[in-house]
C-alpha cells in the first residue's frame, strides 16, 4: 500500500528547565532551543529554518517567564518520513511540552494543505502529494482561538486560496487537539 503521512513519526525529548551560562542566558525568560535531527545525515539549511519556525511557535505559548534564566531543549528525531513532516514535528513539539509539564498558555498544532495541479486542497500531503503539488502551506495553530501562530507556504497560490487551506486547517485542527485531549485522558487514566 502506498505510504500514508501515519506513516510519518517524529520522537520529542524535552531538556530542562536547567541552569545556562554565558550568552544564552535571558533575565527574564527561558530561553528555548529546538534541534531538529534528520532521519539520516546532519541537519542542513531545511533543518535550520524548520528550527527557527518551530522555536517561533513555541515560544509563543510557553511561559517561560516562570523559568528566567534557564534553558529548554527541545528535541526531534525524525523516525521516518512519508509526508506532512513540518506539522508532524509541530505536534510532537506539542505533546513535548505538554508531557513534559511545561506551563503552557495555550497548545498548538501543525496542519499541511497541498494544493494540487487543479487547485484542489489536499490535507496531510504524502511525500508524493507534495511532490505533485502547486504550493504546500503548513499553519501553525493554537487552541485557544484557532489563530496562526507560524506559517510556510512553498510554490505559488492566491491569497483566496491561502484562505481557503487556512479555513481547512483550521477544522482540522479541532480533530488534532480532540487527540490531544483523548490521549492525555488515557495516559491519566491508567496511573
Amino acid at each position: 500500500s502506498p505510504p500514508s503521512p501515519g506513516d510519518t513519526s517524529v520522537l520529542a525529548g524535552i531538556y530542562g528547565p536547567a541552569e545556562v551560562k554565558g550568552s544564552k542566558e535571558l533575565p527574564d525568560r527561558a530561553a528555548l532551543e529546538v534541534l531538529l535531527r534528520p532521519k539520516v545525515g546532519l541537519p542542513g539549511v531545511i533543518e535550520r529554518s524548520r528550527e527557527q519556525l518551530l522555536r517561533r511557535t513555541c515560544e509563543a505559548v510557553v511561559l517561560g517567564v516562570l523559568h528566567p534564566r534557564t534553558a529548554i531543549t527541545l528535541v526531534l528525531q525524525v523516525l521516518s518520513d512519508a509526508g506532512s513532516l513540518l506539522s508532524c514535528c509541530l505536534n510532537a513539539a506539542c505533546m513535548g511540552l505538554l508531557d513534559a509539564g511545561l506551563p503552557l498558555s495555550s497548545l498548538f498544532c501543525g496542519v499541511t494543505c497541498a494544493l494540487d495541479p487543479n487547485g484542489v486542497i489536499v490535507l496531510d500531503p504524502t511525500t508524493r502529494q507534495e511532490q505533485e503539488a502547486r504550493a504546500i502551506l503548513t499553519f501553525a495553530i493554537d487552541s485557544a482561538e484557532r489563530k496562526v501562530l507560524t506559517a510556510t507556504t512553498k510554490g505559488s497560490c492566491s491569497v483566496e486560496e491561502m484562505q481557503q487551506c487556512l479555513a481547512a486547517a483550521q477544522r482540522a485542527a479541532d480533530t488534532v487537539f480532540q487527540f490531544y485531549r483523548d490521549s492525555v485522558r488515557r495516559r491519566y487514566s491508567k496511573s
